[in-house]
């Protein structure tokens, strides 16, 4: 039961709200990450009180895409690895797994063995996917990826949470094996966005829901509507939203806030006012992204940890 993950339940609570830094950690605006200090600073975030690491899975760079990061560089699995092995608390997440574009049987073995190795630490975020070079690198029709998210979907959690299933799908056949290992109880997996579904089908099969930046009067709405579908597959389970948010925090406390692509540019004490509207709104989990920020990125973490978080808690 994802009651018992224990990084799940004390990442997300109802009505309150926590904290998470995506990778790279690092002010590269437009230009390519070096991905270099990364250990550091994620341990310096978990020192510090925030709760996940978020890790994107994208293949290949596509130059339209406008995206220099092309994820985090890394594969996300292998770098989730990576990350989990050189801190000791803090969540690994992905942000989002794209199930189409990968068998859903490497997927369940890779996600079953980070959880055997790093018990109650790792999220599965969840995705159809958007990128569309990636689908055309890997041959798979981008314009179906609705129905092959669900049969991945299938597929993951039957190879994951049953003992020598059969079944017989698009990604292959399965009878008389079995995959091993299991995981040590439910993986959380977390759908990001519609997955090219409907929200009945997001709130019900989903252990929680990502959805991108929206103001927080915006936000509060359609949470609202999120959380009826679940009380109407759940009842009274709690299932908590997520959301990125790029931010350019000033060293003035004080600076006023001000909108820049999908987030903003403020001072520490118009953040805390931010963050409290989306606690309001509903919102369980912010991600932060200081791709644009202009300050040292270590300073930044520091402000975060010791000035923002403890206003939450």
């Amino acid at each position: 039961m994802i009651k018992y993950h224990k990084g799940y339940t004390t990442a997300f609570q109802e009505n309150k709200i926590s904290f998470g830094l995506t990778i790279p950690i690092e002010n590269y605006h437009k230009q390519v990450p070096s991905m270099e200090q990364q250990i550091k600073r994620a341990r310096l975030a978990e020192k510090l009180g925030f709760q996940a690491l978020w890790l994107q899975d994208v293949l290949l760079e596509d130059p339209t895409f406008e995206d220099p990061a092309t994820g985090q560089i890394f594969d996300s699995f292998i770098y989730a690895v990576y990350l989990a092995s050189h801190t000791s608390t803090i969540n690994i997440g992905t942000a989002a797994t794209v199930l189409p574009l990968r068998h859903p049987l490497r997927t369940a073995k890779e996600t079953a063995s980070i959880d055997r190795l790093f018990p109650d630490r790792f999220l599965l975020g969840i995705s159809s996917g958007d990128r569309r070079k990636d689908f055309e690198g890997l041959d798979i029709p981008i314009m179906e990826r609705s129905e092959w998210f669900r049969d991945a979907f299938q597929d993951l959690n039957t190879a994951l949470y049953h003992e020598f299933p059969e079944y017989s799908s698009r990604y292959g056949t399965m009878k008389q094996v079995n995959l091993v290992p299991k995981p040590n109880q439910r993986i959380p997996m977390l759908m990001t966005g519609y997955c090219q579904q409907t929200l009945d089908w997001v709130a019900e099969h989903g252990d929680g829901w990502m959805f991108y930046p929206q103001k927080p009067a915006q936000q509060q709405k359609l949470i609202t509507h999120y959380r009826k579908k679940v009380q109407h597959y759940h009842g009274k389970a709690f299932r908590p939203f997520l959301m990125p948010l790029p931010i350019n925090l000033e060293e003035d406390r004080h600076a006023p806030i001000q909108k820049i692509p999908a987030g903003y540019r403020t001072g520490r004490l118009g953040l805390i006012k931010i963050l409290e509207q989306y606690r309001l709104a509903g919102v369980n989990h912010v991600m932060f992204n200081l791709s644009a920020s202009s300050r040292d990125t270590e300073e930044v973490i520091d402000e975060f940890g010791k000035e923002v978080i403890p206003h939450f808690q």
